[in-house]
């Protein structure tokens, strides 16, 4: 008799069961339909998408703090780690000064402001106050100043990602320096709390289909589509922009590493429409970093660049800027020398970088441009309040590709990639791509150094198993450890046991 083939309906149902995309998907697709058809019932739907996001945001500090931790521990290299650190930092000024470029070339080809003639007078500059909330970017020594932690708790407390990080480095380096003779329970805690927390984030992840039906339909029913036609110009520029520099990410990531960036954004497909849905890149920061993990790149250079990258290497948001403030300048009649441009760069260089987690950071981050050229009015970032949400899209897929790209190539250059693993797992290898991390505690994997020295398998006094056997009892057979039933076997051919009598 014939296997029965499922039907249609059972296996969309099966496929609705399982797939965290496809939920995801529907969950999209419901929540523009709503936001069009009902926008008033729509608007009230945000919570679902901001309560999502809050319950993630509450993971990542802890996980961040323990993914640093357990892979500097790990690494038994401190400098290795520092050397990491400052590759990141090299790789995320060049591709962030790239994203800047590339924008400003296409704004000044496409001239998306061009014709606008907008009277600067007219703008409700007042309006992006209360955008912004009267904040402002901080200043290079106020940002080197936030940097450093205050508090220990304070900085878990206040989700300041750099402040955890500074203190993951301080922990792991201590744990290097005592050695596992000193703190034996310290390490393999941080790693039980690890994997805690990567099961929290499982949990949470059951409901992302629900933030993003609420994140969309709150975004449409809020803007409506209309601002899609009135922008049209700016918002297809900036996309294409997006797509140009993802290419060039594509090619320098094939070129450092060989591998494909299409089989990588397919393997976070589920993560990228999850971004997209709730426009945060922080959503889905604890399982990218799993991904990462998964897919060969050692947990010291994840816990550090993929974090980092958060707050320096913005490549979306860079794009989004310097075509933003072409399109200003162009919309009320200024038309700006290459100088001024050049300027555009630098400033924008320096104020993206304290952009990460301000309210209105982009306005924030136009406004001081304004002001630094001292051609453009500030009340014409105004024009901008429109479409910033439409663009949101862009800058998340881009800023989290970007510091993907960034995560393997930084560990290919410090050679903290396996790429036969990597290869592996983008290819859809399951058995690679669905297993947890190979268990490090079975092997020594710092040559000896602070933690990763081993234990003596014989206890503190480092005698070999066979100290450790038992004497026998009379009438009860002495078990005896793997390792000698060999011996015992070859001993047994030499000497008989004696016949019974």
């Amino acid at each position: 008799m014939p296997p029965s083939v499922a039907s249609p309906t059972r296996r969309v149902a099966r496929t609705l069961r399982t797939s965290l995309f496809a939920q995801v998907t529907c969950a999209l697709v419901l929540g523009i339909v709503v936001g069009k058809l009902w926008p008033d019932t729509a608007t009230a739907l945000q919570p679902l998408g901001d309560g999502f996001t809050r319950l993630i945001k509450t993971v990542i500090s802890p996980l961040v703090f323990c993914v640093v931790v357990v892979g500097i521990a790990k690494a038994g290299d401190l400098k290795a780690f520092g050397r990491i650190g400052v590759k990141a930092l090299i790789w995320f000024e060049i591709a962030s000064t790239a994203a800047l470029v590339i924008g400003l070339v296409a704004a000044n080809v496409v001239g998306p402001g061009r014709g606008m003639n907008v009277d600067p007078s007219s703008l409700d500059a007042a309006a992006v106050q209360e955008t912004t909330g009267g904040g402002h970017l901080p200043t290079t020594t106020e940002f080197i100043l936030n940097a450093l932690p205050q508090s220990f708790i304070g900085s878990f407390a206040e989700n300041e990602l750099l402040q955890v990080l500074i203190l993951a480095c301080l922990v792991g380096a201590a744990l290097l320096h005592l050695g596992h003779t000193k703190v034996p329970k310290v390490l393999p805690a941080i790693e039980q709390a690890q994997e805690v927390i990567f099961a929290v984030v499982g949990f949470i992840m059951r409901l992302a289909p629900l933030a993003v039906f609420g994140a969309m339909a709150h975004l449409v029913g809020n803007y409506g589509l209309g601002v899609m036609r009135t922008y049209a110009k700016l918002i297809v520029l900036c996309y294409v922009a997006a797509a140009l520099f993802v290419v060039l990410l594509s090619v320098a990531l094939k070129l450092v590493t060989g591998l494909s960036l299409w089989k990588f954004l397919r393997y976070i497909r589920e993560e990228m429409l999850l971004a997209l849905g709730t426009a945060s890149t922080e959503s889905v920061m604890p399982r990218v970093m799993q991904k990462l993990r998964r897919a060969g790149a050692r947990d010291d250079a994840v816990g550090l660049v993929l974090p980092t990258g958060y707050s320096f290497n913005l490549d979306g948001a860079s794009l989004y800027l310097s075509i933003g403030t072409l399109f200003i300048a162009q919309a009320v009649g200024v038309d700006l020398s290459l100088g001024q441009q050049i300027t555009v760069v630098l400033v924008l260089m320096l104020t993206s970088k304290g952009m990460a987690g301000i309210p209105g950071s982009a306005f924030l981050a136009l406004s001081a441009t304004a002001s630094s050229l001292g051609a453009i009015p500030a009340g014409a970032v105004a024009l901008l309040l429109g479409v910033d949400r439409i663009m949101d899209s862009m800058r998340v897929v881009t800023n989290l590709l970007g510091n993907c790209v960034a995560v393997f190539a930084v560990s290919r250059w410090e050679g903290a990639l396996d790429i036969d693993r990597a290869k592996r797992v983008l290819d859809g290898d399951a058995s690679q791509s669905d297993a947890s991390q190979p268990d490090d505690g079975e092997k020594d994997v710092s040559g000896g150094k602070g933690l990763g020295g081993g234990k003596d398998v014989g206890g503190e006094t480092g005698r070999p198993d066979e100290a450790r056997i038992e004497t026998p009892v009379p009438g009860i057979p002495a078990q005896k450890p793997k390792d000698f039933e060999g011996l015992e076997e070859r001993q047994e051919l030499k000497e008989p046991a004696p016949e019974a009598g």
